[in-house]
């Protein structure tokens, strides 16, 4: 069953996976690029083709989004899924269901933050990347190798994963804490899969230290550097990690645009401890 890594874009939805992966993948628990690829992103073209669905008119594959899930569930007891979609119904269809979905893990990152680094990581002026996170914009575009991601805005985004909170199969990572605490914040996480998945094994602890011993946000940068990191988007022209914790909206933000994120998100930023 599926145990979704849930986020809106640039909320530290990497991040998780370098941990989550290096723990799960890797004899071991040190970090390498390659085991990123054992956590797919949802939707994906090259897996609406596994299961015969070959055109670029998004309203089949919307049609088809709970039939490529249960193609996955098949195949595996549990698999750890990537997405930045929102939980959204367009035309009458959900992005997933609760018989397709053991539970989330629901990443947030203050959405002021967020705005900074979407406007790094997507070459776009600030005020565009506000706009952004307030409207309801999709991410990419139907083609041969593509499908559209239906992220719609922050706040949508952030209120919509909440129905598996009403059904205990949820679990909220704030990225403030996470960078704060990695190791605190693996720990829950694992437990929570563990949980989910009825698994009843211990947390090897010895392997969690190889993993945050790995997966510093200085040892990413250098591993980068050294391996390159093709999940890194071509509009991007400088390093996919860049600021990490130095990427603070203070310095970076004007107050016009500040106050645009924190009218239109004040409830949800408050509930957070935002503001």
């Amino acid at each position: 069953m599926i145990i979704w890594l849930a986020s809106y874009p640039k909320s530290g939805n990497t991040f998780v996976r370098s941990l989550l992966s290096s723990y799960f993948f890797s004899e071991e628990g040190y970090f390498d690029f390659n085991y990123l690829k054992s956590i797919k992103q949802f939707p994906s073209k090259q897996l609406f083709k596994k299961i015969g669905i070959t055109t670029n008119n998004e309203d089949e594959i919307l049609k088809n989004y709970n039939h490529a899930q249960e193609y996955i569930n098949k195949r595996a007891p549990l698999i750890l899924l990537k997405t930045h979609s929102s939980l959204f119904e367009i035309n009458k269809t959900k992005f997933t269901n609760l018989d397709n979905s053991l539970g989330v893990i629901y990443i947030v990152r203050d959405p002021r933050n967020v705005v900074t680094s979407f406007s790094n990581h997507f070459n776009l002026d600030i005020n565009e990347s506000a706009k952004k996170i307030i409207s309801n914009s999709v991410l990419g575009e139907s083609t041969n190798e593509k499908v559209i991601t239906y992220v719609l805005s922050w706040k949508y985004h952030y209120e919509s994963w909440k129905l598996f909170k009403k059904e205990k199969k949820y679990l909220l990572v704030k990225y403030e804490e996470l960078i704060k605490n990695p190791r605190e914040i693996l720990t829950k996480m694992l437990n929570f899969i563990f949980k989910l998945s009825n698994n009843k094994s211990n947390i090897d602890f010895k392997k969690v230290d190889n993993v945050i011993s790995s997966t510093t946000f200085e040892k990413l940068k250098d591993l980068e550097k050294k391996d390159n990191f093709d999940e890194k988007p071509e509009s991007m022209k400088s390093n996919f990690f860049k600021l990490g914790e130095k990427n603070k909206w203070q310095n970076l933000l004007d107050q016009d645009v500040e106050k645009m994120i924190t009218n239109e998100f004040k409830k949800e930023m408050k509930e957070l401890g935002y503001m």
